[in-house]
């Protein structure tokens, strides 16, 4: 599954994401198809239950979009790139599994909107992120202005995206961008730690669960989103997951799960 520009490794029942494409780690035409052929893979792959994603090296995370293919303002060019931003980042985002991301050091444009696709971000002390979009005249259009919003707020967000702020890895944890903040060059150990937790669940009861939180996000009112809830709960009976389960609990053993 790896490719020049993101490396893949398989531990346990994790996948660990490598953006590999220096100086900065920035997306391109080449990656960004990449990783959504990635994820549909991982999707299929049933052994699979999370999903660590990191920078190579230890300046970057991501940069974003490398800028010298909007210089001559090509509108095909930026279309191109705007649907395979978004094709690419949605596809994570929809990754059945538990997504993480190890930001280890800037995350800037289109490398934080991959950070926000994700499900849980983990910061590491030096780290820095920013929507700088705006300072060139483009806008974020992979889910910043969407994502970014849902999870810190209206008012960040629009400090973020219209006032240009970058923020310190201190900053994202108070305002709700990071679930945690570690120290430097521990985010990816501290990821993939998290990531063995979610072995520990039933895989197609946190997929389910995903679902729920992200019709969350919605038009759905509560009694929409409850009535869904008790929907899929029953749904689980139909697998051997919720067998095992709790007949793993009542046996007092670890269950092991199918997946299925």
């Amino acid at each position: 599954m790896s490719t020049e520009k993101l490396l893949v490794e398989i531990q346990g029942h994790t996948a660990i994401v490598t953006i590999n494409n220096p100086p900065a780690n920035t997306w391109d035409d080449v990656s960004l198809p990449a990783l959504k052929a990635l994820v549909e893979e991982l999707n299929a792959n049933r052994d699979i239950y999370a999903l660590v994603i990191t920078g190579q090296g230890e300046k970057f995370f991501s940069a974003g979009a490398d800028l010298n293919k909007f210089a001559d303002g090509d509108k095909a060019v930026a279309r191109h790139m705007a649907r395979i931003f978004g094709e690419a980042f949605e596809t994570l985002s929809e990754f059945r599994g538990v997504s993480i991301a190890a930001i280890n050091g800037y995350a800037m444009g289109g490398g934080l909107e991959c950070a926000l696709a994700c499900d849980i971000r983990i910061a590491e002390e030096q780290a820095q992120m920013a929507l700088p979009e705006a300072a060139v005249g483009l806008l974020p259009c992979a889910g910043g202005t969407q994502n970014l919003a849902w999870l810190v707020g209206e008012g960040w967000a629009k400090r973020m995206i219209l006032c240009g702020e970058r923020v310190t890895a201190e900053k994202a944890l108070q305002i709700g961008l990071v679930e945690e903040v570690v120290g430097k060059g521990e985010a990816l150990a501290t990821a993939i730690a998290l990531a063995e937790k979610v072995a520990k669940q039933s895989p197609v009861a946190v997929t389910a669960c995903k679902k729920l939180v992200h019709n969350a996000r919605g038009n759905n009112s509560l009694a929409t989103g409850c009535m869904q809830e008790r929907e899929l709960f029953v749904d689980l009976f139909d697998t051997q997951d919720q067998k095992e389960g709790v007949n793993a609990f009542l046996g007092k053993r670890k269950p092991e799960w199918k997946n299925a």
